[in-house]
């Protein structure tokens, strides 16, 4: 072959007939740009990273001003009243008799009997199943999850029976002809009620930046954290049976997610709004735990601000 032609060749070969030119000529071109393309991917990572972070921090559901004041003056009521009385073990776990029981009906719930209170659970939690039904008539269909912490004498099955009671009850938020409330156990919900251990209420209520101290429930977000102390005792700032106050739980909860804000008492003997925080007091009014009457009105009061 011709001069010109082998030049082409070994141009084409390189000089050990391997063909693309010198190993380390090869390496030599790509490496900088093989780095930096490892630059650019990594970069992308921490960015699609950084946005993700971002976006939990925006989407997580804010504590509202109603959340705090409930926490806060429900823990200042419980260093004003008085221990429970001793018969009753607060130490590694507490056991209550809870009163007798009104409605909704005791077949509903696992009052009956003593239900232990440890101190703190594994904060792993089992759902109650749900049937489906929707209790209501109202268009605007809520859908809830009831929630239990594991290894409690409170069996989801009961708690959840007892609360689905609650939002049916004619004096309940159903009365309004808008909302109606469906169990439901997966799927999309509006909001959840979870009875956990004093330690594991203290836990998710302090993630959010709730002090609840072993002692008081708290809202966060959509959830509903109630902790087991008051589920079992009920407060002593509230005059009435366990079920009763259970049902103030509910209500009161509830009643904030379909857009009720905190009232007063509305007069001197008169029932004291279920949108009240009678854990602060009664002010005059009777304790209750019900928006509605039996006939339909709303027992309501002044709005605080």
């Amino acid at each position: 072959m011709g001069r010109s032609t082998a030049r082409r060749d070994s141009r084409r070969t390189g000089p050990d007939g391997a063909g693309g030119g010198s190993p380390l000529r090869r390496r030599g071109r790509r490496g900088p740009a093989r780095a930096v393309l490892a630059c650019v991917a990594l970069g992308a990572v921490l960015l699609t990273a950084g946005g993700a972070v971002a976006y939990w921090r925006e989407t997580r559901p804010p504590v509202t001003d109603d959340q705090v004041a409930d926490v806060t003056d429900a823990l200042d009521a419980s260093t004003r009243t008085p221990s429970p009385s001793p018969s009753v073990k607060t130490s590694p776990s507490v056991t209550a008799s809870p009163s007798p029981s009104a409605s909704p009906s005791p077949s509903a719930s696992d009052s009956p009997g003593t239900i232990a209170v440890p101190a703190t659970g594994p904060g792993t939690f089992v759902t109650a199943r749900a049937d489906g039904s929707t209790v209501g008539t109202g268009s605007r269909v809520r859908r809830y999850k009831v929630l239990v912490e594991e290894g409690l004498d409170v069996r989801p099955s009961a708690a959840a029976a007892e609360i689905s009671d609650v939002l049916a009850d004619r004096r309940g938020w159903t009365r309004d002809g808008t909302n109606s409330f469906r169990l439901v156990s997966g799927g999309s919900y509006d909001f959840v009620v979870k009875i956990a251990t004093p330690g594991t209420v203290d836990r998710i209520c302090g993630a959010a930046g709730l002090l609840t101290r072993g002692e008081v429930n708290c809202s966060v977000g959509t959830d509903v954290v109630v902790n087991l102390k008051r589920w079992v005792r009920g407060s002593p700032e509230f005059d009435g049976p366990i079920h009763e106050y259970r049902a103030l739980i509910v209500n009161h909860e509830v009643g904030h997610r379909i857009g009720h804000g905190h009232e007063t008492c509305p007069g001197a003997g008169r029932p004291a709004p279920a949108m009240m925080q009678q854990i602060k007091g009664l002010k005059g009014c009777v304790a209750n735990a019900w928006p509605y009457t039996e006939d339909g009105g709303y027992l309501g009061g002044p709005s605080v601000a």
